[in-house]
């Protein structure tokens, strides 16, 4: 099937500092695409292109469409994502002008048929999955190209045009547009419902997931999911709870606040111990798919258990951001229940076991937290609260609507509510800005806490916000 992308055409991304639209661009960009961009918002991706010759306007509106068709002598190929709406004025100057418009899933499509590739889909660990399978094959040496949905830090960015064989892919599942994907291997992490802008319910999630997989060529799933178990004919399994029934399994040995150590278990058989310098039975079983994943293409043993030792978590995964007044500001992108469940519980064993990958083990954990969408809010409040309930304090930050209009009845205090019923002991903060959350945290705050910011929307701004609330606060000396 011909590539539905052209190198004689210029390709424009509306919006093409979104994290996945930034890392196509710049491996369109490496191998000599002609490449530009519109995007209003600064961000260290949007830096990095312009770093290498991509042209990005700071506006979208119809002139920039102009421009372009001004300046090249053939039509402009245009690529969008979902969150761009029909009515983005680029959008509709493109098809005015009857412009080749590609969803973002197109081109990587194309990519992903260009070569083979390992494509990791699921609920949740997606990002850290494919990190981890981008960040041990480039320690075994084979130099893959990387389409991630955060910074890979062995690459510090989120894409990366390598020259060995493979191509890592992040497939998300959001829109359900990854039922393109052709790829040679299909990672499931797990399947729990979310999207409900885009799932009517979970069978709907399940049999989108269903033709994904049934159009790569092997499928490695999550035995330890119940949904996969049942609904899914798996090339090869993975477990972190049993070594029967599975391919690959990783029993863990150690389960501490700054590592894990387990023993690897193929088709039933020990192969040998594994350190993962991150906490969290969750991390385990991600990492765990990604060795799976690279046996599966062959690559030896020893050296992805060397590999190891250069895993970090991908950008705003339990993202350490700095000290604060003695308080430890992390940011992670958690926003469904069972991710922020996940993350407290890794948070909690740090605590409790005094051993952190932190500069100093905290002592009590805060949690500062931002629901994401008025839709998933309502649907997972009483899941938000009994998640939240394992911090010793919760400070919530208004919804972050992500275009959704708001649904009445559904915010912030409706989750406190809920939340203040499970822990009456425990103080329940809402803040009713961003600003006022800054505030929320400086007075509730203590020394030794880890604050931890999480949510998929603005709330990493936390730290920035802190610090520049010092700055901007008078000396006591000036008068």
């Amino acid at each position: 099937m011909a590539s539905p992308i052209s190198r004689e055409q210029p390709i424009h991304f509306i919006g093409i500092g979104g994290i996945g639209m930034s890392a196509l661009a710049l491996i369109l960009s490496s191998r000599g695409y002609q490449v530009s961009g519109s995007e209003p918002r600064r961000s260290p991706s949007v830096d990095q292109l312009t770093e290498r010759g991509v042209r990005v306007f700071s506006e979208q509106n119809a002139t920039t469409i102009e421009q372009l068709i001004d300046r090249h002598s053939v039509s402009v190929q245009v690529v969008v994502s979902s969150a761009i709406p029909e009515h983005n004025p680029e959008l509709v100057a493109a098809r005015q002008h009857q412009l080749p418009v590609l969803h973002r899933s197109d081109v990587l499509a194309a990519l992903i048929a260009e070569q083979p590739s390992i494509a990791v889909a699921g609920s949740h660990g997606k990002t850290t999955t494919s990190t981890a399978v981008t960040t041990l094959l480039a320690a075994a040496g084979d130099d893959p190209t990387a389409v991630i949905g955060g910074m890979v830090p062995c690459y510090g960015s989120n894409g990366h045009a390598g020259k060995g064989r493979l191509l890592v892919a992040e497939a998300d599942e959001s829109d359900g547009s990854l039922v393109k994907f052709k790829a040679e291997v299909a990672v499931i992490t797990n399947l729990e419902l979310d999207h409900t802008d885009h799932y009517a319910d979970l069978n709907d999630l399940i049999a989108t997931m269903q033709r994904f997989s049934q159009g790569c060529r092997q499928l490695l799933a999550n035995h330890d999911d119940p949904v996969l178990r049942k609904h899914f004919d798996a090339s090869a399994w993975w477990s972190v709870d049993h070594v029967e029934g599975v391919d690959y399994a990783a029993v863990p040995v150690v389960l501490d606040g700054d590592r894990t150590e387990a023993e690897f278990y193929e088709n039933g058989s020990l192969i040998g111990r594994i350190t993962v310098p991150m906490p969290g039975l969750h991390n385990l079983s991600n990492v765990t798919a990604a060795l799976a994943a690279c046996r599966m293409q062959g690559l030896p043993f020893a050296s992805l258990q060397k590999g190891l030792s250069l895993l970090q978590a991908p950008g705003r995964r339990f993202d350490f951001r700095g000290t604060w007044k003695g308080r430890q500001i992390v940011d992670d992108y958690a926003h469904h229940p069972s991710e922020v469940l996940a993350t407290l519980t890794m948070a909690r064993l740090m605590v409790s076991s005094g051993r952190s990958p932190l500069p100093q083990p905290p002592k009590r954990l805060m949690v500062v937290f931002q629901p994401h969408r008025y839709s998933r809010t309502q649907e997972f409040l009483g899941a938000f609260a009994e998640a939240l309930s394992h911090a010793d304090c919760v400070a919530l930050a208004p919804i972050y609507a992500a275009g959704e209009a708001p649904i009445n009845g559904v915010n912030s205090h409706a989750l406190a509510e809920r939340l203040q019923r499970l822990i009456p002991d425990r103080l329940v903060l809402v803040a009713e800005t961003m600003d006022h959350l800054t505030d929320l945290v400086q007075e509730h705050s203590q020394p030794d806490d880890l604050v931890l910011a999480m949510g998929a929307g603005d709330v990493n701004s936390l730290w920035s916000r802190l610090r520049s609330a010092d700055a901007s606060r008078p000396s006591p000396l000036a008068a």
